[in-house]
C-alpha cells in the first residue's frame, strides 16, 4: 500500500468530524432522554459475541450482513454484530430474567459485511427502545407512539408512518405444504411488487384457489386507509388475519389520536424481517419521502433459544439519517475562551478556567485571538474580555 492510499477508508465506512461529531452525540443524548423519560433502561451490548447468540431467530439476511471472526482464546466463531435487537432480546431472557414488563433502550454502532444498498452506510449508529412481555395491542401502541414522538421531539415534522403485518403472509404459507424454497422465491416477489412473475408462480404451484387469489392480492393492497376495508373483503374467510387487520387499524387510531399530523399508509406487502417478526411491523419516513428513518415491529418469543420466551417489540433509528435532517445550529455550541499561557498566578488561573469551564464555557489554554472571548487579569482579578462581534 502506498502512503497514499493509507488514509482511505473502506466503501461504507466513514468518520464523522467536528462539529458533526458534536451534532450526532447531541441528538443520541436527546433520544436517549426521551427513552428514558417513558421508562426505558439503558443497555450497552457487547460489539462482538459467539455466533449463534447472534444471528439465533434472525434468518438469513443478518446472516450475510455479519462479519465472522475467530476467537483466538476459544476457537469459537464470534460475529461482530450488525443488529442489536437480538443482543437485547438475550438480556431480557437470560441476563435481567425479569417476570414484569421490561423496557429497555440502547444506542451504538454497527456493522454490515454488505451494505443495505450502494449509498448506504456500513457502519451506521443505531438507537433503539425494545418493550417485553407485553403481549397486546397497548405495547404496539406504546412503541410506535414512542417511535414517532422521539423524531418529532427532533423537529422532524411532517412524519409519514407505514404500518404492516407480516403475520398476514405467515399465515397464508401455514394454510399450505408448499417448500421453503418456494416460500422464499413467493416472499421475494411480493416485496418486489412483482405481480405477473408472482402470479405465474403462484398458478403453477397448486394452491387452493381462494388462498392463490389472496396471495396475488398481497402487493396491491397499499395505500391509506381504505385498503384494510379491501382486505377484510379479500380475507373474509380467515379470522386470524381478520384480527390481525382489526389490530392495525386500531393501532392506527390509537396513534394518530396522539400525533393528529401523523400521515398514516398501510402496506401489506411489507415483509422486512420477516425471518423474526412475528406480526405489526412500522416504519417513518420524514415527510413520507426520502430514506427511512426508523423502522419496528413485533418480534414474539424470540427469547426462546435463550431459555424464555417473552413477547417482544420495538424499533430502531438511524441516528445518521436522522442528524443529516437536523440543522447543526441548533445544537448547542459552547462559546470558546482562550486562557493566556501559565503566569506566576497559575493558582488563581487555574482556578478562573475550572469555573469558567463549570458555567459551560470551552476554555482553552493558549493565546487564541479567534476565541469568542478572552480570559485576562485585569486589576488583580481573572474576567473575562474580548468578546466577539
Amino acid at each position: 500500500m502506498s502512503i497514499v492510499d493509507r488514509w482511505l477508508l473502506p466503501d461504507g465506512i466513514e468518520e464523522i468530524l467536528p462539529p458533526d461529531a458534536a451534532h450526532l452525540e447531541a441528538v443520541r443524548r436527546r433520544l436517549l432522554d426521551a427513552f428514558a423519560s417513558a421508562g426505558y433502561e439503558l443497555v450497552v451490548t457487547p460489539m462482538v459475541e459467539y455466533l449463534e447468540s447472534l444471528l439465533t431467530g434472525t434468518g438469513g439476511d443478518l446472516d450475510l450482513k455479519t462479519f465472522k471472526v475467530t476467537d483466538q482464546v476459544s476457537g469459537r466463531m464470534m460475529g461482530v454484530r450488525a443488529d442489536i435487537t437480538p443482543q437485547v432480546a438475550r438480556i431480557d431472557a437470560h441476563s435481567l430474567g425479569r417476570e414484569e414488563i421490561t423496557r429497555l433502550c440502547y444506542a451504538g454502532t454497527v456493522l454490515h459485511a454488505i451494505a443495505d444498498n450502494q449509498l448506504a452506510s456500513r457502519s451506521p449508529v443505531s438507537v433503539g427502545a425494545e418493550l417485553f412481555g407485553d403481549t397486546g395491542r397497548d405495547g404496539d401502541i406504546e412503541i410506535v407512539s414512542l417511535m414517532v414522538d422521539s423524531l418529532q421531539g427532533q423537529g422532524i415534522s411532517p412524519i409519514r408512518l407505514e404500518l404492516g403485518d407480516v403475520g398476514i403472509f405467515r399465515d397464508l404459507m401455514t394454510t399450505t405444504d408448499v417448500a421453503p424454497e418456494t416460500q422464499e422465491e413467493i416472499f421475494a416477489l411480493i416485496q418486489r411488487k412483482a405481480t405477473a412473475e408472482l402470479a405465474a408462480v403462484v398458478d403453477s404451484t397448486g394452491f387452493a384457489t381462494d388462498i392463490a387469489s389472496q396471495i396475488k392480492a398481497l402487493p396491491s393492497l397499499c395505500g391509506k386507509g381504505e385498503v384494510l376495508e379491501a382486505a377484510a373483503e379479500i380475507f373474509s374467510g380467515n379470522d386470524r388475519i381478520g384480527g390481525r387487520l382489526v389490530n392495525l387499524a386500531e393501532v392506527s387510531r390509537a396513534v394518530v389520536a396522539r400525533f393528529p399530523d401523523l400521515d398514516v399508509y398501510f402496506d401489506l406487502s411489507e415483509l422486512r424481517g420477516y425471518a423474526y417478526h412475528t406480526g405489526i411491523v412500522f416504519a417513518a419516513y420524514p415527510g413520507g419521502v426520502g430514506k427511512r428513518l426508523a423502522k419496528g415491529g413485533r418480534y414474539d418469543d424470540v427469547g426462546r433459544v435463550f431459555g424464555r420466551a417473552r413477547a417482544a417489540t420495538g424499533f430502531d433509528i438511524d441516528l445518521k439519517a436522522l442528524a443529516a435532517l437536523i440543522p447543526l445550529e441548533n445544537v448547542a455550541v459552547r462559546e470558546k475562551v482562550a486562557a493566556p499561557k501559565r503566569a506566576d498566578d497559575d493558582e488563581g488561573r487555574w482556578q478562573a478556567i475550572q469555573r469558567l469551564r463549570q458555567e459551560g464555557y470551552a476554555v482553552v489554554e493558549n493565546d487564541d485571538p479567534a476565541a469568542d472571548k478572552q480570559l485576562r487579569k485585569v486589576d488583580g482579578e481573572w474576567q473575562l474580555t474580548g468578546q466577539k462581534k
